[in-house]
């Protein structure tokens, strides 16, 4: 639990940063805030708040563009990190704090240059690869937090446009966060923080939606990706020194 106003509003910080780069480009809360957050509170209350945070912003954003969901391609993905949450979770709470910030920045770090070279995958094309990355994505947001990529290299190798793959992310991040505190429960915080990390959200939200019409999508896209790949690297680093 944070401890004062300072450290209330260094939360805040990072959660508004977080849904500010969500709302501009589609993806990145979770890769930008989680590793922060984590830092900030602890590897396992840190996840748990990213994953409330992200479904939250998740929610905002479908609030406007639920009509492009696709439900009959997001079936096999849902399905598949409903069953993987709770190894995701089960993992985390066992794994002691160095080894987790160790496993959670590698596999963010992995994960996002993965998708900086949009890595093609044959695996992950047609209903099996549905499955594997719903599988993969629903551990590692219930584990790390970090879903989202599993789920951009998917749409990456089954040729979504970025007009499909926005609104279908943000329904998908709504659930499988909402399945990871289902299993995890809501994080424990004072009222300061939670006040500050609403506030954070719906600000966010307005700063990210006034950026995305005058921020190139492909430069907006980067920034968040090594933003992501800074943060995974500093919490690999921490794990890697506290072992």
């Amino acid at each position: 639990m944070t401890q004062g106003w300072g450290a209330d509003l260094l939360l805040g910080a990072v959660v508004l940063a977080g849904a500010s780069v969500q709302r501009m480009a589609g993806i990145g809360f979770a890769l930008v805030a989680a590793p922060a957050l984590a830092l900030l509170l602890g590897a396992g209350p840190g996840v748990v708040l990213s994953n409330c945070a992200a479904g939250a912003i998740s929610a905002i954003g479908l609030a406007t563009s639920w009509r492009q969901v696709r439900p009959a391609a997001m079936v096999p993905l849902v399905a598949a990190a409903a069953v993987s949450v709770p190894l995701g979770a089960w993992v985390a709470a066992r794994l002691p704090e160095p080894q987790l910030f160790v496993s959670m920045g590698a596999m963010v770090s992995v994960a996002v240059l993965l998708v900086i070279f949009g890595t093609r995958v044959a695996a992950l094309r047609g209903l099996r690869g549905a499955l594997a990355a719903g599988a993969a994505s629903g551990f590692m947001n219930s584990a790390a937090g970090v879903g989202g990529p599993a789920l951009s290299l998917y749409a990456v190798n089954a040729g979504w446009t970025v007009r499909e793959f926005v609104p279908n992310a943000q329904f998908y991040g709504l659930l499988v966060n909402l399945f990871s505190l289902l299993a995890k429960g809501v994080p424990r915080l004072g009222r300061p923080a939670w006040l500050a990390v609403s506030a954070a959200l719906l600000l966010g939200a307005l700063i990210g939606r006034e950026l995305a019409e005058r921020v190139p999508e492909r430069r907006a896209r980067t920034v968040v990706l090594l933003l992501a790949l800074a943060g995974g690297l500093t919490t690999l680093a921490k794990g890697l020194l506290e072992l």
